[in-house]
């Protein structure tokens, strides 16, 4: 493969994985100001929606598998931490 059709394919690959990944950290960032606003109905919902933008990123390849579970797992325990009393 040469230069050009490498870089072809780079830029092809970023297009697409590009809006997963940004999905996941916008749904993250929004869950995040929910938790700390003690939304926590909202951040439920939220925290839904950010874990299969997480999956979905995780499958096809935006992110690794194992980045994908532990951003899920903090972000679960932090809404966890937030729903006790």
């Amino acid at each position: 493969m040469t230069a050009t059709v490498a870089a072809r394919v780079a830029s092809r690959k970023h297009q697409m994985k590009a809006p997963l990944r940004s999905k996941a950290k916008t749904l993250i960032t929004k869950a995040r100001r929910f938790i700390a606003a003690n939304e926590i109905e909202s951040a439920e919902a939220t925290v839904e929606k950010a874990i299969v933008a997480l999956d979905k990123a995780a499958s096809k390849g935006a992110i690794h598998p194992k980045n994908a579970a532990r951003r899920k797992s903090r972000l679960v325990s932090q809404l966890n931490r937030a729903s006790q009393p």
